[in-house]
């Protein structure tokens, strides 16, 4: 035979663990371990090592024997004493339901949330940046309305299960050397429900849900942004046994502006501008998401050089008020002259004491080795 491992090495306390330190564990490691839930092919035997832990340590006449004598002091001559049915507990499925609430057979066929849905939508910049209101289409199980959610043929009933008797559950006894275990599991016939449907709907064909794609209204806030996720309560699967039905998750995702920038609320602009503008200034009207906007710019403005206009911007999602808009200003060269262009320009260089060379076509690397060469 195996040697027993050390209970509080089996439970993971110390020695000097109080009773609620070892109730805690016991209910972590049972609820990891019950076979209800645990398909592994050992979660059996950890599961009975466990109990067979607690059994003893949470009882202090049996805790003080088998600190002081060991596993044998704590079997003594007749075996554990209860621990053939657990201490009182009508085996796994009693253990399970006494400390986690009733995770049974019998529970699950109790109310049951249903699930929750996602619909994923995409939206304009200037929809995500004013909000609005969308209109979508969901798919999802609603009840029959022909059998009235219980999936048989309208003037029929379910029938109680033969297998189980209507408990949902089947227990099966076994023989151990710590005695008869009884071991409770969902019924495989009917699922634990308790009942099988003979006559089932000709419309849901038992399932007591069909499908169907319903249009729903989505209000959309303001200042809305990639990833954001808008809850529709109540507007997913339905429940089952009355559970009630799951939510709607609307997941968002903006696109791209032709023009603007994103930057949480702000919103960033590069407004191209000639140089003449630039050197002798100008007003000209830029873009903005409540239309065109006269922007002064002064004489001798630098390229690159910001305007932020304020609050005309993005919504704060979460707030009050609007972002800012940036401009930045872009001084655009021209490709090409014309001859008279190109002689104002030179003339505006010398005026300037500045002296432009003419296109040569020679590279840059070219004009620096010419540059050396006559300074030596």
């Amino acid at each position: 035979m195996a040697t027993k491992r050390d209970y509080y090495e089996v439970l993971g306390i110390q020695k000097n663990a109080t009773d609620e330190e070892v109730k805690k564990a016991f209910r972590k490691l049972a609820f990891q371990f019950h076979p209800d839930r645990n398909k592994n092919h050992d979660a059996e035997d950890r599961f009975k090592e466990v109990s067979e832990a607690y059994e003893v340590l949470s009882d202090p006449d049996k805790r003080a024997k088998y600190e002081r004598f060991g596993h044998a002091g704590a079997q003594g001559s007749g075996g554990f004493e209860g621990f053939g049915d657990f201490g009182g507990f009508g085996g796994f499925g009693d253990i399970f339901e006494t400390f986690f609430g009733g995770a049974t057979a019998a529970s699950r066929r109790g109310p049951q949330k249903g699930d929750d849905l996602q619909h994923h939508l995409n939206l304009t910049f200037e929809e995500a940046a004013f909000g609005c209101e969308k209109e979508i289409h969901v798919s999802r199980y609603e009840m029959c309305q022909d059998c009235k959610g219980s999936g048989s043929e309208p003037g029929t009933q379910p029938a109680k299960c033969p297998n189980c008797n209507g408990q949902g559950q089947v227990r099966r006894a076994q023989q151990s050397i710590f005695g008869q275990f009884v071991n409770v599991a969902t019924c495989p016939r009917c699922h634990g429900e308790g009942r099988i449907i003979t006559n089932p709907c000709t419309k849901c064909r038992g399932t007591a849900r069909v499908r169907h794609t319903r249009k729903l209204a989505v209000t959309i806030p303001p200042g809305v942004d990639n990833g954001i996720q808008i809850r529709r309560t109540g507007e997913g699967e339905p429940g089952t046994k009355g559970g009630p039905p799951g939510d709607l998750y609307v997941s968002i995702s903006v696109m791209e502006h032709k023009l603007f920038k994103r930057e949480g609320s702000d919103i960033l602009l590069e407004l191209p501008i000639s140089f003449p503008q630039a050197a002798l200034g100008d007003e000209v009207e830029t873009p903005t998401l409540d239309g065109a906007y006269s922007l002064k710019i002064p004489a001798g403005t630098q390229p690159g050089r910001v305007f932020t206009l304020r609050h005309r911007g993005i919504a704060h999602l979460r707030g009050s008020g609007r972002g800012d808009m940036h401009v930045k200003l872009k001084v655009m060269v021209p490709e090409s002259l014309t001859e008279y262009q190109r002689t104002l320009l030179e003339e505006l260089a010398k005026s300037m004491n500045q002296e432009v060379s003419p296109q040569d076509g020679k590279g840059f690397f070219d004009k620096i080795k010419d540059a050396f060469s006559s300074g030596s």
